[in-house]
């Protein structure tokens, strides 16, 4: 499973391209942008962190609902009157086999519950902070008209760098296998 596949723990961009995107940073936008930016980075930050922990705390909370569901409904299948025999038609009798001990909610049952639950609300959290997060931070950067018109402008630019920088590269390798680092 890569890392990828949590919102919390993604990364975006290779070093040389994080280089490239500071440059375009430093030299085509105005303090102001720069900051409009950063808040808007820092809200994608915390809505996906906040939705991260929401995320892991319900699906905790659903885990646990679940677990004393299953107790339940195993002290309710325990209590009640089961039959023992089954008579066939020809007159033969046959004893059915006590499966009470089969139906007991193990602590296997529990982890994997709390597991796969804890990731699947962890992983629903966080793409949904990631969506609210994106929503607020397109909201910041799209307020002022002239900053929002120098950010885009920038970003042209940083974009057609990186797709020049990554055409250089897919020139310089030989074969998938090695462009792949296979």
């Amino acid at each position: 499973m890569s890392t990828d596949s949590i919102a919390l723990l993604r990364k975006n961009a290779g070093q040389d391209i994080r280089a490239l995107a500071q440059e375009h940073f430093k030299h085509d936008l105005q303090d102001s942008d720069r900051d409009a930016l950063t808040s808007a980075a820092g809200k994608i930050s915390t809505h996906v962190t906040v939705g991260s922990a929401l995320g892991l705390a319900l699906g905790a909370f659903l885990a646990f609902r679940l677990r004393r569901t299953r107790m339940q409904m195993f002290n309710a299948f325990r209590a009640h009157e089961k039959p023992t025999h089954v008579k066939f038609a020809d007159g033969r009798e046959e004893a059915l086999p006590d499966v009470t001990a089969y139906m007991k909610p193990s602590a296997l049952g529990d982890v994997a519950a709390y597991t796969f639950f804890g990731f699947g609300g962890l992983f629903l959290g966080g793409e949904s902070g990631l969506l609210t997060g994106s929503a607020a931070a397109a909201r910041t950067i799209t307020g002022d008209p002239e900053s929002r018109e120098r950010i885009e402008t920038a970003f042209r630019r940083f974009r057609a760098d990186a797709l020049r920088k990554e055409a250089d590269e897919l020139d310089k390798k030989k074969s998938v296998a090695e462009y792949l680092g296979l």
